[in-house]
């Protein structure tokens, strides 16, 4: 049994080829695909934040807007960039945002990708401090925040305050109890997915990585896996590990999905550079007919390794077409792997 959900990135533009416009379609057609993926059995909906593009890039608004619409899928991010963001600030947001949803969230935060512009946080206010990079300000900032989620008193109180304080220090408010162990790590690398087991982070694997020893990508994306569910062992975590694994899949069931990924050629992994030092395996999608996904995707290592399946939407196409995407996976090629 695996949880199944969907991840957007939550393109818009206003081509008339695209079927979300502006950032207003983006952000409703995301509450509607969250609340039709709940309908068809999806456990979950999660979003990527993007900054200084034409995506999905605030993301509490929207967590809160699906959790008041939906009653049992998770939601969560896929990730939100911690070089941007200020970690109290952030605590609060996502303390609000999980009350609302009852305790849904899956938070997954990151160093992030390469942004639209050049060290855009700066803009954000942010600057590393001497001897510190970019990477290790988003862990600094992703510490703090796992610090502040544990709802402890850390602040000293005003004597004279504008209305009573509770006794003790004063801890960030609204506290969600348990969101703590509901946060993921979106880790490139072996090494940042064993930080992130010493931590208590769940493990996001996306659809690249750094290429670390030259095999196949979902051969090295199991291994990370693996490194990381041993690194969780040895720290001695009570509650179990989660991984999961982003993949863009598409079952043929009609002539839409024919038109669309029936000759998508994208059926090799690629290799490329996301900085001037950073080799990347990215993974390849899967289209065709449902008999022949389970014969390939039964073959995917890391898919077979993680608990957790995101399918990649491609949003632009509209909530209807998407919900249909997610139902044929669920209906016509998850039963057959022993997914469901």
């Amino acid at each position: 049994m695996k949880k199944i959900g969907f991840l957007s990135f939550g393109h818009w533009t206003p081509s008339p080829q695209s079927e979300t416009r502006s950032a207003s379609d983006a952000l409703l057609q995301s509450i509607e695909l969250a609340v039709a993926a709940e309908e068809l059995g999806a456990d979950g909906a999660y979003f990527r934040v993007h900054h200084f593009a034409r995506q999905l890039s605030s993301p509490f608004p929207l967590l809160a807007a699906v959790g008041a619409r939906t009653q049992r899928i998770e939601i969560g991010t896929a990730v939100i960039d911690m070089r941007y963001e200020n970690p109290l600030y952030m605590a609060e947001d996502a303390g609000a945002a999980d009350l609302i949803a009852g305790g849904r969230l899956q938070l997954g935060i990151s160093r992030g990708s390469p942004e639209q512009v050049i060290d855009g946080w700066r803009y954000f206010g942010y600057r590393p401090p001497e001897g510190e990079d970019a990477s290790a300000m988003a862990r600094r900032h992703a510490e703090v925040f796992l610090d502040v989620l544990r709802g402890e008193g850390f602040a000293q109180p005003n004597p004279r305050p504008m209305f009573p304080n509770p006794p003790g220090l004063l801890r960030l408010e609204p506290h969600s109890e348990g969101l703590r162990e509901r946060i993921w790590w979106g880790a490139s690398s072996n090494a940042t997915a064993i930080w992130a087991a010493k931590l208590g982070m769940y493990l996001q694997s996306s659809t690249l990585k750094d290429d670390e020893d030259g095999r196949p990508f979902d051969v090295q994306q199991a291994a990370q896996i693996r490194a990381y569910r041993e690194a969780w062992k040895e720290a001695g975590h009570a509650r179990a590990p989660r991984a999961s694994v982003s993949r863009s899949i598409f079952a043929l069931v009609d002539d839409r999905d024919r038109a669309y990924f029936g000759g998508s050629g994208q059926d090799q992994d690629q290799i490329g550079f996301i900085d001037e030092k950073t080799r990347a395996i990215f993974g390849r999608s899967y289209a065709g007919e449902p008999d022949k996904l389970v014969e390939q995707l039964a073959k995917d290592e890391a898919i077979a390794e993680a608990d957790t399946l995101l399918l990649t939407v491609p949003n632009q196409l509209g909530v209807d077409y998407n919900a249909h995407v997610i139902e044929a996976i669920l209906t016509h090629v998850a039963p057959a792997l022993g997914w469901r």
